[in-house]
């Protein structure tokens, strides 16, 4: 069981195992190393087990490595959480990746030409719909404007004014939350979370027939012209309502391994008017929420904003050279893939009956995972599992998604990653086999072949202290890694085109 350690520094007990830790330096040494290999992740996974190297000629195996030799017999493995406020460590990796998918896809690099960046590119930010009115924070030219300017005296038929004469703050609680909780369409909210992901699949199906619409060509010429790529991520708003942010590419049709740019008439105002057109159309509609009550017609909501990332705008399009850059955007997505999908926090596992029990049906975040619950009853949305998301507040979906040719992938990035760290560890010669011969699995020409027998041995660091020490490391490796980015961004000639080295 993991030791918890208090905010303000190691308790008595903590630092009596941290100080046993460190008693056997050439252990705590190795420890040390199991720890940096993870990134120094705040609830690693310990595996025990062995890897066996059997060569392929002669059938002889030999052991590789065994978990026992390590301190306290197991392996440590990065959690891979994506959430900051489970493991930074962890979700610093997953941005940073993210950040080098959409960057690749937007300057190139990674296996993209460099060209993309001439193709039409546009950054989009679809929104959900007004399911009731709810406290906001209004900016003004001088000061902070009303809340919801509107007749005092005038109230709804629950006998709350329609309005509100406060000037909010950014940060106050009450941001987001309904002017009238029992006037607001909690099942219309928590529905549109759990269709969002099916609304953006038949957004990006309408885009391309609105394209071949504005092209004036069929859709089967226009597979032959031009292909869509595009990568979007998922924001929680504070009404805990999901939007998207996405960054749409068109490219030539053909070799994918090329996208060369796509014909001349194909321009980032012609790719606009299709998008517009598209998030206008599309339309989920949902069974009935109880017997005799009509049913639900879920579309996105009225605000699109749409800004081309090219050098030039027109046609209401903001080029926003200055401001809006590859690597802005590249960042601004890849801060919502560590946040909470539906930006509650109410919990990071699916709830149980008991958990539901605990919420408070006069929060409003509570009240969509109560309403979420209730509705997962309902027949004909079973296939929404909604008390299995609950705790999302009814959004199933991945955080972030792409087409298959926008970039490289995730995969790609990790692989590579493990390599480079291989290479580190082994002086750049690369690892051997038990025979003293240079690895070689490849499955087709490879000499050895490598049985994993792995078993789950828990998951944190073994004891409080161990837990305060790793905690110790990983945030002086950040601040090396910080001060590194820095003085490679201030540095002439620091920065690079393809961003492999770099990130926000």
């Amino acid at each position: 069981m993991t030791g918890e350690v208090p905010l303000g520094g190691p308790a008595f007990g903590a630092v009596a195992e941290a100080l046993a830790r460190a008693v056997d330096p050439g252990r705590f040494t190795r420890w040390e190393q199991l720890v940096a290999q993870t990134g120094y992740c705040a609830h690693p996974v310990r595996l025990s087990g062995r890897v066996t190297a059997v060569d392929r000629a002669t059938g002889e195996a030999a052991p590789m490595y065994e978990s026992a030799a390590e301190p306290d017999g197991v392996l440590l493995t990065a959690c891979g959480n994506r959430r900051e406020n489970v493991c930074p460590t962890c979700s610093a990796t997953y941005r940073g990746d993210t950040w080098q998918l959409v960057a690749a896809g937007l300057r190139g690099g990674k296996g993209v030409p460099e060209t993309v960046a001439a193709h039409p590119r546009l950054f989009v930010t679809l929104t959900a719909p007004s399911f009731g009115a709810v406290h906001r924070s209004r900016p003004g030219r001088h000061r902070t404007a009303v809340c919801r300017p509107r007749n005092r005296r005038k109230v709804c038929g629950h006998g709350r004014p329609v309005g509100c004469a406060v000037r909010h703050g950014e940060d106050e609680p009450v941001l987001g939350t309904p002017i009238c909780p029992d006037c607001y369409d909690y099942p219309g909210a928590v529905l549109f979370n759990a269709y969002a992901p099916e609304l953006w699949r038949r957004l990006t199906q309408d885009v391309t027939r609105q394209l071949a619409h504005q092209a004036g060509v069929s859709q089967r010429r226009l597979r032959e012209l031009v292909r869509l790529a595009y990568v979007k991520v998922a924001e929680g708003q504070r009404r805990g309502l999901v939007h998207f942010h996405a960054v749409f590419r068109l490219d030539a049709a053909g070799d994918p391994l090329e996208m060369a740019a796509p014909p001349a008439r194909f321009t980032p105002e012609l790719l606009a008017a299709a998008i517009r057109a598209a998030a206008a159309r599309v339309e989920v509609t949902t069974p009935p929420v109880r017997a005799g009550a009509p049913v639900a017609v879920l579309r996105f909501g009225e605000q699109l904003d749409i800004r081309n990332l090219g050098s030039t705008g027109a046609d209401g399009l903001d080029a926003s050279p200055g401001r809006l850059d590859e690597r802005t955007v590249a960042a601004y997505l890849a801060k919502y893939v560590t946040k909470s999908t539906t930006n509650s926090e109410l919990s990071d596992r699916r709830f149980t009956a008991t958990d539901i029990d605990a919420l408070d049906p006069d929060r409003h975040l509570d009240r969509m995972a109560l309403t979420a619950w209730e509705l997962g009853a309902v027949q004909g949305l079973g296939d929404r599992r909604l008390r299995r998301w609950a705790h999302m507040l009814g959004f199933r979906g991945h955080v972030s998604s792409k087409s298959r040719r926008y970039s490289t992938t995730m995969t790609v990035l990790r692989r590579a990653r493990v390599d480079h760290r291989v290479t580190q560890r082994s002086g750049g010669d690369g690892l051997t086999d038990p025979w003293g011969r240079p690895l070689d699995t490849a499955e087709e020409s490879g000499t050895v072949l490598l049985i994993a027998d792995w078993r789950f041995a828990g998951v944190g660091h073994r004891t409080g202290g161990d837990a305060w020490l790793a905690q110790t490391a990983a945030s002086n490796a950040r601040e090396q890694r910080d001060a590194a980015r820095l003085a490679l961004r201030t540095t002439a000639g620091g920065g690079n085109r393809t961003g492999e080295a770099s990130f926000p």
